[in-house]
């Protein structure tokens, strides 16, 4: 903020020279006080509506103890059946924990890891009119599902996501972080888009789709590629959407409240975050002609989202050129003659930290009038949100378009038409990178249904498998390697770097 006025005054004073921290500055407190001024609009729906449900639950592994926690908060809010998709290694933890909250609790298991292909599975053995889609390791409080559901009664309402918080917080500098982040996109970017019925990412911890909805857009979800690859991360991110696309309003309804775990550790962090990062722009990318013509603010914001980061690696890369070459205004040269050098350095950066402290206090206000002591962290906020988030978008930017798969799964469904043969060929086209298709990922094995569902289903499976010859599955593989496509992103960001640098020099 010190720096901001600063140049500001500068160029208020007839100096003709554009700073781009003045600019990246300017965009953050006009995005900030649009969504202030739109949230300030938002209502929850309160609204009683009665509709049938089925959740769905895809899982990997989870510590059993959290996982029969995570059952039984559902069970006691008595949703019409809850379908668990066990997927990857069979599990017979997690078949257990299930087996106690039979007959509500059903589960299947799939031998294709991956979350998107468990979706499927799930949403296709559903039976009720909405669709709760709950990642294992979220926490419902009371309440969870009959606030969540209120949103239908407005038959508009295609999707509905909840308020999301972590799972004790004070942990770690980490969980704090990852709350006060979640705490944040609830109070100001969530309200602010579900106003216009267009949030652009309900945050699948927990969301509600119409399964109608589903059932039409789910071969979209299992095949729709961009940049020529088919991105099996960011999973809440396309259903949404395809959902905004069918013509449904998406809304957030802060009476719905779950808690989530966050990482522990900084490797893992950065792994979640780039894997977020690369799934939000990939969508922004291939959302945006439908945005510019449908939901322009969306786009604004997302666009935003992108552009952000890359005009700060310009302030940056600015700074350190003007630092190496001495050119450029010098700002501080009256407080250094003023005070003398040493004590003129220090006033220079008093000044820096306390207005960056004011400034994000402002923006922040929301969070911190609920929790008032996160005051002082705010300095650790403001360093990790800016020297450890933004660079992430940018590396996410850049491979948006390299890998297919989840990214911290190995053999992850990716999308596509498959040339697995036999359940052992399952693993090793996983591990060699093919894939499987949306009308063959179906459950291996079954709990709760019927034996001689599960028989025809296999029996599909294998004859559709045989159809394939070996030259063909081989030609699409070389094809999956070679991508040119994955240079877009590069060629957009070094040009958006390059014109900076020609507007530094």
């Amino acid at each position: 903020m010190f720096i901001f006025i600063l140049q500001i005054r500068h160029m208020l004073e007839g100096h003709p020279q554009l700073y781009l921290f003045a600019v990246y500055s300017a965009l953050i407190w006009f995005l900030w006080l649009l969504k202030v001024v739109i949230s300030r609009r938002y209502r929850a729906y309160t609204d009683e509506f009665a509709v049938s449900t089925s959740v769905v639950v895809p899982v990997v592994d989870e510590p059993l103890d959290l996982f029969r926690d995570v059952l039984g908060r559902m069970v006691e809010q008595r949703p019409g059946e809850i379908i668990v998709v066990i997927n990857g290694a069979e599990n017979p933890g997690l078949v257990e924990v299930c087996e106690e909250f039979a007959p509500l609790v059903r589960w299947t298991h799939t031998p294709i890891p991956g979350k998107r292909n468990a979706v499927m599975i799930g949403t296709k053995m559903s039976t009720g009119d909405i669709t709760v889609l709950v990642d294992s390791d979220t926490v419902w409080t009371p309440d969870t599902l009959s606030e969540l559901v209120k949103p239908f009664k407005d038959d508009r309402v295609g999707g509905v996501t909840t308020k999301q918080r972590i799972l004790e917080p004070n942990r770690t500098w980490i969980t704090r972080w990852a709350d006060w982040l979640e705490n944040s996109r609830a109070l100001y970017s969530m309200p602010a888009q579900s106003v216009v019925g267009q949030i652009g990412c309900l945050p699948g911890r927990t969301i509600a789709f119409r399964r109608s909805i589903l059932m039409r857009v789910m071969d979209k979800f299992m095949t729709e590629k961009f940049l020529g690859v088919f991105l099996e991360v960011s999973d809440d991110r396309t259903l949404t959407n395809l959902t905004l696309k069918e013509g449904y309003r998406t809304v957030y309804q802060h009476t719905s409240l779950v808690y989530t775990d966050a990482p522990l550790k900084v490797k893992k962090l950065f792994k979640q975050q780039l894997r977020w990062a690369r799934g939000s722009q990939y969508n922004t990318l291939r959302m945006l002609p439908w945005m510019l013509g449908h939901a322009p603010l969306l786009a604004f914001f997302f666009v935003m989202d992108i552009i952000l980061p890359f005009i700060l690696a310009g302030v940056l890369g600015g700074w350190i050129y003007r630092s190496i070459t001495g050119q450029g205004y010098n700002f501080y040269q009256g407080f250094l003659k003023e005070y003398g050098i040493s004590t003129g350095i220090i006033t220079v950066v008093a000044l820096m930290v306390a207005s960056s402290v004011i400034s994000m206090s402002i923006r922040q206000i929301r969070h911190l009038s609920e929790k008032p002591t996160d005051f002082f962290r705010l300095p650790v906020f403001i360093i990790v949100s800016t020297f450890f988030l933004m660079p992430i978008r940018l590396l996410g930017f850049f491979r948006m378009a390299h890998a297919s798969g989840w990214g911290t799964r190995a053999g992850a469904y990716a999308g596509g038409p498959t040339e697995i043969t036999d359940d052992n060929d399952i693993a090793e086209s996983a591990a060699a990178g093919t894939t499987a298709p949306a009308s063959l990922a179906l459950p291996d094995s079954v709990g709760g249904v019927s034996t001689a569902t599960a028989l025809a289903t296999r029996a599909e499976v294998r004859t559709a498998l045989a159809a394939e010859s070996k030259p063909a599955r081989a030609k699409r593989a070389e094809r999956r390697r070679l991508n040119p496509l994955a240079g877009i992103p590069y060629l957009i960001g070094f040009s958006i770097l390059i014109l900076e640098a020609f507007f530094l020099v």
